[in-house]
């Protein structure tokens, strides 16, 4: 159990009987009356977020979040395939929890599958990725002084913007949070 006053950035907590993580939090001491804490909560398993106040002495049970290396196998249709690679265990799951958290991943890269309760709510990919381009236009010549981008579709069908003088067949680092071309590998 963990109470209000001891509450920190990133902790989970059961609050209500829905998962919430703690994004911020305040100690509030009023010059009249009782201190309370002021928090932004976030619901991992939907992602909404919230703003509450407690007491400093509320006590919440803290959630446990298993986060599980597995590698991506293959799609099905609207569900993603995945192996552990210490048990050989495989699962498949659906497009809405994956979301677009898939785009940037090629098959048998390592992925973070993050359950609660043996229920799975979200996939981490990797923080960066390297990826060919394949397709691509031209850069046209004499356009560079800006610092201009153009469209390039990389091998898993996303599309990132690159700088002009990205061709096809090159690799690229992409950062998977932001979909941001980072660099020529």
């Amino acid at each position: 159990m963990v109470s209000a006053g001891d509450f920190r950035n990133g902790i989970t907590l059961e609050i209500d009987g829905a998962v919430m993580q703690v994004l911020e939090f305040q100690h509030v001491k009023p010059g009249k009356g009782a201190a309370f804490v002021r928090t932004k909560l976030k619901n991992v398993i939907d992602g909404g977020v919230v703003e509450k106040t407690f007491r400093p002495t509320e006590k919440f049970p803290q959630a446990r979040i298993d986060r599980v290396d597995m590698q991506y196998l293959y799609k099905d249709g609207d569900l993603f395939n995945f192996m552990n690679v210490e048990t050989y265990d495989q699962i498949a799951i659906g497009l809405d929890i994956v979301g677009d958290n898939m785009k940037f991943v090629k098959e048998n890269e390592m992925v973070k599958v993050l359950s609660y309760n043996g229920s799975v709510f979200a996939i981490e990919p990797p923080l960066f990725v390297e990826l060919e381009v394949t397709d691509t236009e031209p850069g046209l010549k004499g356009n560079t002084a800006t610092g201009a981008t153009k469209p390039a579709i990389v091998e898993t069908g996303a599309q990132v913007m690159v700088p002009l003088f990205v061709d096809n067949g090159d690799k690229l680092k992409i950062d998977t949070r932001s979909g941001e071309y980072l660099s020529r590998v």
